[in-house]
């Protein structure tokens, strides 16, 4: 069973509602459709309940066991608007500003799942990554004892000895543009639990630059040396090593030849690359030349689950990550 037939399955056992609020998004209703017939998730479309229905019926889509909810009729409308004033208003969000931004699908969605009417949103379609995230900041926040929000791909390689049976984790491949080495330490701890808890087997982290264990030397490999150590300071239990190349992270002759002795060279499958250059173009080639499953970019760190959708995403790729949200939430609930 591949990785994502495992995930629908465990969304399957404890079933939870996603909303989705780009309903105007003719990939969002196909997604729908999907998610309704396979069973693995609630959906809540938010938007024109005639004008969603109406692109529905243009392509023959069964969505009629979504609920739709539109922000200009609904009744938690005044209740969301007081909410979001009183939680901003702090940082100079006005009544007015209020009333506009819960007119907005995006921000509308967050607060529901703030209110727990839904269990996690699913956004990026039609929206850029800041437009995604910057209602989850500041409407749910920072998970309990996380630093920083990051993103990450869950990369399904096929006909792949490497990684868990061709499956890894890429981070950060979406958000954080050149994280500093704390920073760095941050989402590998966040990976590590990210791998488990979607992949189901232990995290083996490893901390990727173009020198291995001291075989170049510049300011490139040292943060990626201080990451490794502040990884290991602040979380013991996890399984990371580092600095690696890619090829000795994962290839296990090569790993004997270049970092002998190592306990997760050879054999991980959760690759932290020090920038978003490295971390963006990787998991692009490998979704291309290596014709991956690349799910994301999916969130980690944010207080209930939200994910963010690549815009060139398919109708099959929401599916997925709605399938990766409503686990997310079982755990997370």
């Amino acid at each position: 069973m591949s990785f994502i037939e495992e995930i629908k399955q465990r969304a399957k056992s404890d079933i939870k509602t996603i909303v989705l609020p780009e309903a105007n998004d003719i990939r969002t209703l196909e997604a729908t459709e999907m998610v309704i017939k396979e069973g693995f998730a609630k959906v809540i479309l938010i938007g024109n309940e005639n004008s969603i229905l109406e692109l529905a019926q243009s392509k023959s889509l069964d969505i009629s066991k979504a609920t739709i909810i539109n922000p200009e009729t609904s009744n938690e409308y005044e209740e969301y608007v007081h909410s979001f004033y009183e939680l901003r208003k702090s940082k100079g969000i006005t009544e007015e500003k209020a009333k506009e931004l819960m007119l907005d699908s995006v921000y509308f969605g967050m607060m529901m799942v703030k209110s727990g009417k839904a269990d996690g949103l699913v956004s990026g379609a039609a929206h850029s990554t800041a437009d995604t995230l910057r209602p989850a900041l500041q409407i749910l926040k920072t998970a309990p004892g996380t630093k920083l929000v990051s993103a990450f791909f869950v990369m399904c390689v096929p006909n792949c000895e490497y990684g868990e049976n061709g499956t890894f984790v890429f981070a950060d491949s979406g958000l954080n543009a050149n994280p500093n080495a704390d920073e760095l330490s941050e989402i590998a701890i966040s990976s590590s639990k990210s791998f488990e808890q979607l992949v189901g087997k232990k995290a083996e982290v490893a901390m990727l630059s173009y020198s291995t264990y001291g075989s170049a030397k510049s300011d490139l490999v040292d943060k990626v040396v201080e990451a490794t150590r502040l990884v290991r300071e602040k979380a013991p239990n996890i399984s990371v090593d580092g600095e690696l190349q890619s090829d000795a992270a994962i290839v296990p002759e090569i790993a004997k030849s270049k970092a002998p002795g190592s306990l997760v060279a050879g054999k991980a499958n959760t690759l932290i690359f020090p920038d978003l250059n490295t971390g963006n173009i990787s998991y692009k080639l490998v979704q291309r030349l290596a014709k991956a499953e690349a799910y994301g970019p999916l969130c980690q760190g944010i207080a209930r689950p939200v994910n963010d959708l690549s815009r060139g995403c398919s109708s099959k790729d929401i599916a997925g990550v709605v399938a990766i949200t409503a686990v997310q939430a079982q755990t997370q609930n």
